[in-house]
């Protein structure tokens, strides 16, 4: 369940037909999908917007991430993706995630990816502070752990 403690973002879409198998089924592999369109719409929300932190160098590589199916979408259902800050550190950071059915609220899918920053060089860096300041505003004040 998204927190409420903190902020929560939320971007709506239909399910593309392209994205489903046979049986009309959203395929498994589109969610990950969903949850970069999450995050990329969560940072804009924070005015962080994650291309200008690849303009200043850096990545934010994929370390993990977990995707728990609870109930399958289907071709042209109208799905949210909601997105949150579970974790924040001097160089990593945690996203959690809901995709949920857009009418009745239904949970579809849970999930969390861990990013570690990176520079274009491919050497762990700390967090631009800029962003890292962005980022902490969609935090609780206790829920800041920088380390």
């Amino acid at each position: 369940m998204a927190p409420t403690d903190r902020i929560v973002t939320e971007t709506t879409f239909y399910v593309r037909y392209a994205e489903t198998d046979a049986m009309g089924i959203t395929h498994h592999a589109n969610y990950i999908v969903y949850f970069e369109e999450a995050r990329s719409h969560y940072s804009r929300e924070l005015n962080a917007d994650y291309a200008d932190f690849e303009r200043a160098g850096y990545w934010l590589t994929v370390a993990e991430v977990h995707a728990r199916y609870i109930v399958p979408t289907h071709y042209a259902q109208r799905i949210g993706a909601r997105c949150w800050i579970e974790q924040l550190r001097n160089r990593a950071l945690t996203f959690g995630y809901e995709i949920v059915d857009a009418e009745s609220g239904t949970v579809c899918v849970t999930g969390y990816s861990k990013h570690i920053c990176i520079s274009h060089e491919g050497r762990v860096s700390l967090i631009p502070k800029s962003f890292y300041a962005a980022m902490q505003k969609g935090l609780p004040q206790e829920g800041n752990s920088a380390s």
